[in-house]
């Protein structure tokens, strides 16, 4: 491989969130394979832009270029033959924080929006701390894999003014099916709904699956969404706070610009800037061995747990690097499992009991690590 994704690089006091674990209530002495953010070095092409401006000494108010919106629609034309209008597109500091905002923009206290659990737990905060009423069409779990339950689906989608859609979805790791989409999509538009698409995990997807960008489907699926996405976790740049939401429709974008603004949000993190467009100028062929050193540790993972611990099924992802376990066979509560998972194998995972309903019996986990590492941690594991 050209890159290196085998270096174990230290990030103990450095700031990082995911391996402060007092700060979070949990021993010193666990392993950290919890928040999505990877333990591999940015790509050099990024590293390299980085330090060039770093030298440049001035950090400045900055707004983007011609260069940058350049780099963003011919990666969106090249990977996922999506085309894209410099006019249609925000900065925001993340999706999540986009996820705020569309929530306010778009609805009024008591509205009801949709979401599908389990699922990453800002969505219902993100309803619930807007004061809007949260719906839930549980995905379905059988055969160790999830599905959706359309007559549910319609059902709730009747009551909703918006649907927040992951896609690949997080923790389950479904890339959803071109007709899965449709049929979403055509329901949203029968019932007058406003989509929200979560695409932040679109680079990270093991073949044979395809990502499909929502808004790319159908132009009337354009006109109802709002599509967000980062180069944070493709890249590893989750730190530097930048996100890109495409807005086509004129309406929705003037409704979102003026919660953007109510905010206080105006220009961009100038490393965020920079680094985006690095990394989608010249970050290509990095991505690709990084998705197949993932796939490698899902593998390794999905081995493991068939031969030494065939209680705990891995819910093989179609995309993302976080691995959704099935523990509900080792027969232990939601807090027999965490306490187990923590105090006895010194690990530190996201419990499933966060991402809502389906969620009890399962964790998840954070592949994106040097393989050294997923190894002393499946050998932690056994200990359960």
């Amino acid at each position: 491989m050209k890159y290196d994704f085998n270096t174990v690089i230290e990030r103990k006091n450095t700031y990082s969130i995911k391996f402060d674990p007092a700060s979070r209530g949990k021993p010193d002495d666990v392993l950290p394979m919890w928040v999505a953010d990877m333990d591999f070095a940015a790509p050099p092409c990024v590293l390299d832009a980085l330090i060039t401006r770093s030298q440049h000494g001035i950090f400045g108010y900055s707004e983007p270029g011609a260069s940058y919106f350049s780099a963003v629609q011919s990666w969106y034309k090249n990977r996922f033959e999506w085309n894209t209008e410099k006019n249609w597109l925000f900065i925001t500091p993340g999706v999540v924080n986009a996820l705020f905002l569309a929530v306010r923009a778009f609805t009024k206290p008591g509205d009801a929006v949709l979401i599908q659990q389990p699922v990453y737990y800002p969505f219902s905060s993100s309803v619930k701390n807007a004061e809007r009423t949260l719906l839930v069409n549980e995905l379905v779990y059988k055969n160790d894999y999830y599905t959706i339950d359309f007559d549910d689906f319609e059902k709730k989608i009747k009551e909703a003014k918006l649907f927040i859609l992951c896609n690949p979805h997080n923790p389950a790791g479904r890339v959803w099916k071109r007709e899965e989409l449709l049929r979403m999509g055509e329901l949203c538009l029968r019932y007058g709904v406003i989509v929200i698409s979560d695409e932040i995990h679109q680079d990270i997807v093991f073949s044979p699956n395809k990502h499909l960008v929502f808004a790319a489907l159908d132009e009337r699926f354009a006109n109802i969404t709002v599509t967000c996405t980062s180069p944070s976790k493709t890249f590893n740049l989750a730190g530097l706070h930048h996100a890109n939401i495409f807005i086509s429709n004129e309406k929705l974008r003037a409704l979102f610009k003026k919660e953007y603004e109510s905010c206080g949000l105006s220009q961009s993190n100038i490393m965020g800037i920079i680094s985006c467009e690095a990394a989608y100028n010249d970050g290509a062929d990095w991505l690709d061995e990084l998705i197949d050193y993932l796939n490698g540790n899902m593998s390794l993972l999905d081995n493991f747990l068939k031969t030494n611990i065939p209680k705990i099924k891995l819910v093989k992802p179609e995309g993302t690097y976080l691995a959704w376990l099935d523990c509900s066979g080792l027969g232990l509560s939601a807090s027999e499992l965490v306490s187990a998972i923590t105090e006895k194998c010194k690990l530190w995972l996201n419990d499933g009991v966060m991402f809502g309903k389906g969620g009890n019996g399962f964790q998840r986990m954070n592949v994106a690590c040097p393989r050294s590492v997923l190894q002393n941690a499946l050998a932690a594991l056994k200990k359960i």
